[in-house]
């Protein structure tokens, strides 16, 4: 499965831990006070998929219906960023480190007053925190940058390829230096793009990565915090970002959690929502990486599988297992639906509505995949 790792960023104390645990369940400490994280936490999250449920009972035989296993998610809870982050303030190497590692940023942002939760800047300003978290970033992959154009500088002289890296990346330079993130930098050609995004990953560069704001809101902002100018400040800075925008209350899902799944269903009910804040943010990560699911289906299982979207047919057999992407032959493929709606393989081929297709075939979302190969 690729790399889907969302790290929670943000200023200590804005409820991040509390997301985190609530998201996960896996009890990272949550504390009202600066740096009460410093070891990065881990959570691996199921991604629900009412598909599933539905292919499952296709299946059936008798009583029996087959072992679901969803695809999940890795989030990581990094430790607050500071300003100075950067220069090693409040440990930011290390927490800048745990940063690179990620595919996605899901940046939380406090949008709501308490007078009982202390702020580390000492008052509630969304924007203000977003651009102390953007400007260490941009800073961070910044002091990056400038010790790898040093280092081309030297080589340029004699290597073809340090001169062609060098012109890549100064422009960077001036970029990062107005605090821009380089999500938003666009080369002059398509070929000088790709090349930017394999050296971005080859240098973990922070702000090339996707983001997430998430606007941790009181329960009574739900469901989308509007008439909440906090919220409506963060919605409109995503916009200029080309960011996405979740709102969730960490306090309600820290109670979701911690609740049976029928009582957990009338409180989201009571506030507005048909899911809690996890599944949204998993949608949105998603989204942001450009992912997608495809199924492998029979009675002995129902299995859902994560490859970036454009992923040949070939390629995604080998998520299953790599001997199916040594020896794959074929593979029969047919919309999630319709296989649900014809009632399993058999009336579906009957009705010719399963096909044949060979390995550079892009496997698309909703997708449920027979492959036939031989090693």
């Amino acid at each position: 499965m690729p790399n889907l790792g969302i790290g929670i960023v943000g200023l200590p104390n804005v409820g991040k831990s509390t997301l985190f645990n609530a998201l996960t369940k896996a009890g990272a400490l949550a504390a009202n006070y600066p740096f009460a994280t410093i070891e990065k936490n881990v959570g691996v999250v199921p991604l629900p998929d009412e598909r599933l449920e539905k292919l499952a009972q296709v299946f059936k035989k008798g009583e029996r219906v087959p072992p679901i296993v969803p695809t999940h998610v890795e989030f990581v809870d990094i430790a607050g960023l500071v300003r100075g982050a950067h220069k090693g303030e409040g440990l930011g190497n290390q927490f800048l480190g745990h940063v690179r590692e990620v595919a996605a940023i899901a940046h939380v942002v406090r949008a709501f007053e308490d007078e009982n939760v202390v702020h580390v800047e000492g008052s509630v300003d969304p924007i203000r925190d977003v651009e102390t978290i953007n400007t260490e970033l941009a800073l961070a992959d910044l002091g990056v940058l400038e010790r790898r154009v040093e280092r081309l500088k030297k080589g340029a002289r004699v290597k073809k390829e340090d001169k062609e890296e060098l012109e890549l990346l100064l422009p960077l330079l001036d970029w990062l230096s107005e605090g821009r993130p380089l999500r938003k930098y666009r080369a002059k050609s398509e070929e000088a793009e790709k090349k930017l995004k394999k050296l971005y990953r080859q240098l973990g560069l922070i702000t090339a990565k996707p983001l997430i704001y998430v606007a941790n809101v009181a329960e009574e902002d739900l469901p989308e915090g509007e008439g909440n100018p906090f919220v409506e400040a963060l919605r409109e800075r995503a916009r200029e970002e080309g960011a996405e925008l979740v709102v969730v209350s960490a306090k309600l899902e820290a109670e979701l959690a911690e609740l049976p799944e029928e009582e957990a269903k009338e409180l989201l009910a009571a506030y507005g929502l048909k899911e809690p804040g996890l599944f949204r943010l998993i949608r949105t990560g998603y989204k942001a990486l450009d992912l997608i699911t495809f199924f492998t289906a029979g009675e002995k299982e129902v299995r859902a599988w994560t490859v970036p979207r454009g992923t040949k047919a070939q390629k995604a057999a080998g998520e299953i297992h790599s001997d199916m992407e040594r020896g794959f032959i074929r593979a029969e493929v047919i919309p999630w639906e319709k296989l649900v709606e014809a009632g399993g393989w058999a009336r579906a081929k009957e009705k010719g509505w399963v096909r044949t297709e060979g390995k550079d075939y892009e496997v698309q979302d909703g997708d449920v995949m027979l492959v036939l190969f031989n090693v």
